[in-house]
């Protein structure tokens, strides 16, 4: 009797774990391209699509829309403490930070934002939309709310500087807290997919904030969705961190 052969994709999805083991590729790379890996093993596309979808199986990598196929990584460690600064927390992750504004418009608030920022109905607001980054790694869509008449300047000094904290000290506030925070769970929609590079429906952790001046006033109101895989939150409100330069995902 001849002995049965094991499938190609099997064979395949071998070598990319033995890849993996023996530290070729780190967590967070990208892997080589469909056609390159197709050229490597002198296959076709649906062969090696088949081994990464078992590489995914086994959460061993996790594909982005767009963006390719990366090596799974562990979740970063994201504090949710009383001055939470974005910049900060993933350079103390060992990470590269950067925060990139999509979107910026002044507009009538909502009531949901009128109240958390204690503005009369339909005052104006600024409202500042995008992601932030750790090592080019979407991590967090955010969508931050400030009260229009007390921050006139700042929708330009956030695109100066990239910084909520930069801009807020450059508007005469030179510190702030996080007032309170509400954290729950909803599934990626098809937007927030392309944005967070994920599938939709995936989860993802919503935080809604308010940031404070000192003597308590608010600043921000805040929305953030964290792609549920790469970070994970962490409550400690006795996390006081010298401010710095950086800034509060939302």
């Amino acid at each position: 009797m001849t002995r049965e052969k094991t499938p190609l994709w099997q064979s395949i999805a071998s070598a990319l774990t033995d890849d993996l083991a023996a530290g070729r590729y780190m967590p967070g790379d990208r892997l080589p391209t469909e056609a390159q890996l197709s050229a490597r093993f002198g296959v076709n596309r649906h062969t090696v699509r088949r081994a990464l979808r078992d590489l995914s199986d086994r959460d061993l990598v996790l594909s982005r829309r767009g963006a390719g196929v990366f090596v799974t990584q562990r979740p970063t460690d994201y504090p949710i403490g009383t001055r939470v600064r974005f910049h900060q927390n993933i350079r103390a992750a060992g990470r590269l930070p950067l925060r990139r504004i999509l979107s910026q418009e002044t507009r009538a608030g909502d009531e949901e934002e009128t109240g958390a920022l204690g503005l009369a109905q339909a005052a104006r607001v600024h409202v500042s939309e995008g992601l932030s980054f750790a090592d080019d790694l979407p991590m967090a869509y955010f969508r931050s709310v400030f009260p229009a008449a007390d921050l006139p300047d700042l929708p330009h000094h956030l695109l100066a500087t990239g910084s909520v904290t930069a801009a807020l000290g450059a508007c005469g506030v030179p510190d702030y807290t996080r007032a309170w925070t509400r954290i729950t769970t909803e599934r990626a929609t098809a937007t927030l997919a392309l944005h967070l590079q994920c599938r939709e429906g995936d989860p993802l952790l919503r935080t809604v904030s308010v940031n404070a001046a000192t003597g308590g006033r608010p600043v921000e109101f805040g929305r953030t969705w964290f792609a549920g895989d790469r970070v994970t939150l962490t409550l400690d409100h006795e996390r006081d961190p010298d401010p710095g330069p950086g800034s509060a995902p939302g």
